[in-house]
């Protein structure tokens, strides 16, 4: 048999689970290379992104939370750091640094572009990266007292729990600093309830939580301009401002411009797959995670976030596999997963089930829940690094 190669895009949480799925199920090993399996990435470390909540109340360090890729090279990974010049999905190729790749397969799993609008960075935290999540936490050692705000700047998002947890463990930090009462920390977001897609249950019960812990919530409010220590948002009864002591924040969120110029993107913007499958338009091309779009409902989509690309990953990897051997391809994605939500206090929450069949709940808070999301994290890590 020819030896194939396949071109997976991105090094984050899906790509690099699709390029050791791939290796293991193709048997390469060592010099025994079945395939080649090239991975392109712009740089040069993997950030478990679920636990950047924790970097920004001091759980976390840096290094905890990040791993150098080049380490988990071999077994037929290749790694092309830096950026992607040019994606031509009809021929099978990517051009990254002046060089032309051709592959049997291609697998993207580029994530969502993030955009920083009204220069946002200059009042605040991007709590996305760990850059800013890093500097949140130098900024919340210092806090004293006044007004904190957890905003949401644009739909869509991804780690959809990621706001709430966040205020959550603010809140938990300022208590055992002993400062809570000097603080008014609020959820500002577009929508128009917490998490929307997972169904009235949900929403109500993390409106219990923010209720029980005294964090107010706004909601629909867009994020509109900065001014000065003011944040502008339009709402249903028109533009109104909030003033913020410390803030942080999701950034836009947009499909990379290399996969839009490749005509890879529909009218939502992001690559539409079939959701069964994660096939795009074009023979051979596979889209998961973040860069996709999924419909659920009249006016939801499936959300973005790690644990659907750890599965879609799963799915992708197995087809190709089969194809290569000559077989047809018998795995379908199931939309069935867990986001679980840190309470800051020792316990967690986890939200999830099937959503497909639009069977989603949320789980009492408890402690076993909690150890759950520190084993997530580690497991991550042992298995990938």
């Amino acid at each position: 048999m020819e030896q194939q190669t396949i071109l997976v895009l991105g090094g984050g949480i899906g790509g690099l689970r699709t390029a050791r799925e791939l290796s293991a199920k193709l048997g390469n090993e060592g010099d025994a290379i079945v395939a080649k399996i090239l991975v392109f990435e712009k740089e040069q470390k993997s950030t478990f992104s679920p636990s950047l909540t924790w970097l920004m109340v001091g759980k976390r360090k840096e290094w905890q939370v990040e791993r150098e890729l080049n380490t988990t090279s071999g077994d037929g990974i290749e790694f092309i750091f830096g950026s992607i010049e040019n994606v031509d999905p009809k021929n099978l190729t990517v051009t990254s640094g002046g060089k032309t790749y051709k592959g049997n397969h291609i697998v993207i799993s580029l994530g969502a572009q993030q955009v920083i609008e009204q220069q946002l960075d200059a009042h605040g935290h991007n709590f996305y990266t760990v850059d800013g999540a890093g500097t949140f936490y130098e900024s919340l050692k210092s806090f004293r007292g006044g007004h904190v705000v957890v905003m949401v700047s644009s739909l869509p998002y991804k780690s959809p729990v990621a706001p709430y947890e966040a205020a959550m463990l603010i809140d938990n930090y300022l208590r055992e600093k002993g400062i809570r009462e000097k603080a008014q920390i609020s959820v500002v977001v577009p929508e128009n309830e917490p998490m929307p897609f997972a169904g009235k249950e949900v929403s109500e019960n993390i409106l219990k939580l923010m209720e029980a812990r005294e964090i107010n919530y706004l909601p629909g409010y867009q994020f509109k301009a900065t001014r000065e220590k003011e944040l502008v948002f339009t709402t249903a009864e028109g533009d109104k401002s909030l003033t913020a002591d410390l803030l942080t924040f999701t950034p836009k969120h947009e499909s990379p411009t290399v996969i839009q110029q490749a005509g890879l993107t529909g009218k939502s913007g992001w690559v539409e797959v079939n959701r069964d499958t994660l096939k795009t338009d074009f023979d051979h091309v596979y889209a998961i995670g973040d860069i996709t779009t999924i419909t659920l409902g009249e006016s939801t989509q499936l959300p973005k976030a790690g644990v659907f690309a750890q599965h879609q990953a799963q799915v992708v990897a197995h087809n190709i596999v089969r194809e290569i051997y000559g077989k047809s391809a018998d795995k379908l994605f199931k939309a069935e997963g867990n986001y679980i939500m840190d309470l800051g206090d020792g316990k967690a929450s986890k939200v999830g089930g099937d959503f497909y069949n639009n069977e989603v709940d949320i789980k009492e808070a408890g402690v076993m829940n909690q150890w759950m999301k520190q084993l997530q994290e580690r497991s991550w890590f042992i298995k990938n690094f």
